[in-house]
């Protein structure tokens, strides 16, 4: 019921902090207030846990595991075991999806955060003006806002596409039966961790892609990526751009079209994994006197407003980057910021780490090759160290990929790895970066044999071979060997 509707008036609140959105953001930034003491509103109209939780990180990795697993007994001959051929029950499947979720949901629950002393409001939230945001049946003033409303998929405006049932993030982790043939709009990370996974569940997949699969990563490994994808048996399109979609009896049929002319693929589902758009409607940002440019709200550095200085933006709506890692990083920020009046953190303070979870993963940090050379031209130097080379990789015959550094006068500017176990290989060159550690520094420690993440002190290693093992460094050792 709608107390407005019924002539009630609204609860009165005042707050140190209100907090529009309960998803990774602004659960951290809401958790970090109410831990210092302080007065904290937080309003979510939907889930709690935001998308990550219910629609994306989670589910979409929970999924993948399923996947794995049974690519796991497709492929145990070559390891001399013998397994009869793989069954996916699909309610199953959706119930493991639906366990881990349940499982990590009481942290980011209304009870936990109720229990720190947050006031939890659920309803849609907006401005009435630049200092109070209002609801069906709160009114609260506020010293401080934090919009967190964060993203969801952007569907264009394809020609019959709003005619038929499409599928989003949202949707497809719950469909009551598992896809005979799912078409894929998007290469991006969303759509080849969701190729991969159906293929290997057992639906057909074709995936079109407008450009180039995984266009923000180093283009050797997305390229290793989208060609591990299609022996798997994942018809990937790149290069076509999606023109309608029509129904047809129980399906659906797609057209496309590249250079060469127009293609139509028919299948049982379609998956819209098109980028996403940050939520801003409904916020009366006017009233509010919050800048925005329709797709981001607009802000300095610090993630606080430009035009309304009570306001912080945190997460996707403040035209970042769409990581959930990163919006936990914003939400440090704003705390340091906010409360502890630091002068130092700010939204790029640290390089953004980005991890596409196929197999093999696809982990970038910092700039690629590529970006690098556009920005320092030639003195942009690459090291890399194969995967089968590794003496792990070999032993679990598991050798596809590589470690990239990208490195500039002795200075790292980014990694890409390809491979598995990528994500996690990631962090030591994250914290590398983060701290301003150099090449060298990726050489100077113990590294246990046998590891993947080995391979980061070989990459690092073999920047400097010439320099210990060339003509000067023979020269110098041939002089000290002289020494009694």
């Amino acid at each position: 019921m709608n107390p407005r509707e019924h002539g009630a008036a609204r609860r009165e609140l005042k707050a140190d902090l209100v907090v529009i959105g309960a998803g990774s953001a602004g659960l951290s930034a809401a958790a970090g207030a109410a831990m210092l003491g302080l007065d904290v509103v937080l309003y979510e109209k939907g889930e709690m846990g935001g998308d990550c939780l219910n629609y994306g990180c989670v589910p979409s990795k929970a999924l993948l595991s399923a996947a794995k697993a049974i690519q796991g007994v497709r492929e145990a001959a070559k390891y001399g075991v013998t397994a009869s051929a793989p069954k996916v029950d699909w309610q199953a499947v959706k119930a493991h999806v639906q366990g881990a979720i349940d499982t990590i949901a009481p942290v980011d629950s209304q009870e936990r955060f109720e229990g720190l002393g947050v006031t939890v409001i659920r309803e849609h939230a907006r401005f009435s003006d630049p200092r109070t945001i209002i609801s069906d049946s709160t009114r609260t003033r506020a010293r401080r806002i934090i919009l967190a409303t964060g993203s969801r998929a952007f569907v264009p405006p394809i020609e019959g596409l709003d005619e038929v049932d499409y599928l989003t993030n949202e949707t497809i982790f719950s469909m009551p039966e598992q896809p005979a043939h799912l078409l894929i709009l998007g290469g991006g990370p969303i759509g080849m961790e969701m190729a991969q996974a159906f293929n290997r569940l057992g639906s057909k997949v074709t995936l079109v892609e407008m450009r180039r699969v995984l266009g923000q990563s180093d283009p050797e490994h997305a390229r290793l990526a989208a060609e591990t994808l299609r022996e798997e048996g994942v018809t990937l399109l790149e290069g076509h751009k999606a023109e309608r979609v029509e129904r047809i009896g129980a399906g659906l049929r797609l057209t496309a079209s590249n250079p060469e002319g127009e293609l139509t693929l028919e299948g049982s589902h379609i998956l819209v994994a098109l980028g996403r758009r940050a939520v801003l409607d409904g916020l009366g940002l006017e009233t509010g006197q919050v800048a925005h440019d329709g797709r981001s709200i607009t802000v300095k550095d610090t993630l606080r407003s430009v035009s309304n200085a009570r306001v912080w933006a945190l997460g996707d709506v403040a035209g970042f980057g769409q990581f959930t890692h990163l919006a936990g990083w914003h939400a440090s920020v704003f705390v340091r910021r906010a409360f502890f009046k630091s002068p130092f953190a700010k939204a790029s303070s640290l390089p953004l780490p980005a991890v596409t979870y196929t197999s093999p993963e696809v982990a970038q940090i910092g700039l690629t090759e590529a970006a690098a050379r556009d920005k320092h031209g030639d003195a942009v130097k690459t090291s890399c160290f194969a995967f089968d080379e590794n003496d792990r990789a070999i032993a679990e015959g598991r050798t596809k990929g590589e470690a990239k550094l990208v490195i500039h006068k002795g200075k790292l500017l980014g990694a890409s790895i390809v491979g598995d176990g990528a994500g996690e290989i990631l962090q030591m060159i994250a914290l590398a970066m983060s701290n301003g550690l150099k090449v060298k520094d990726l050489t100077n420690f113990i590294s246990p044999y046998p590891t993947r993440t080995e391979v980061v002190k070989r990459a690092a290693s073999a920047y400097f071979t010439e320099t210990v093992f060339g003509p000067g460094a023979k020269r110098l050792v041939g002089l000290l060997q002289r020494i009694p």
